[in-house]
């Protein structure tokens, strides 16, 4: 099963074009760092741009963030590439005529919600700033570590 990453190849996108900001940024080069098609980084793109997060023009190699890295949070990102589409996923396809298969659904349900709302609010706190500066101390500490 393959997990859904367009959060955090959307972000990874973004803190690329925070650290450097006055590189050719081509979405091969882009596809490059996350591992994969320059169609998927493009589209990628024009969500972030669609979501108010990017500036870029066709044809030109340079993007930019369209606010400061401490005004883009993960939500906005998250927004960004996902929607309204919620985090976790229930099985639409159990038995309605077992009690266990309609009523477990409607428990995780309540709970799924919770999580949603818990999350949002955490990403919301957490901003593409936050993720440059972690970045830089997990750099400086594999630098540290001689790796």
């Amino acid at each position: 099963m393959k997990y859904p990453t367009r959060l955090s190849d959307a972000v990874h996108i973004l803190a690329f074009i925070a650290l450097y900001p006055d590189c050719d940024l081509t979405s091969n080069k882009l596809a490059e760092s996350i591992q994969t098609n320059p169609a998927y980084v493009r589209q990628l793109m024009s969500a972030l741009r669609k979501g108010g997060l990017l500036v870029s023009v066709k044809g030109h190699p340079r993007p930019a963030l369209a606010r400061d890295p401490e005004k883009i949070t993960l939500l906005d990102a998250y927004r960004a590439v996902e929607g309204n589409k919620p985090l976790l996923h229930q099985d639409i396809h159990t038995n309605p005529a077992c009690g266990v298969g309609v009523n477990i659904q409607l428990v995780l349900r309540d709970f799924y919600l919770d999580i949603q709302k818990t999350a949002e609010q955490r990403m919301q706190e957490i901003t593409l700033k936050d993720v440059l500066e972690q970045y830089h101390m997990k750099l400086e500490g594999m630098l540290l570590q001689g790796l």
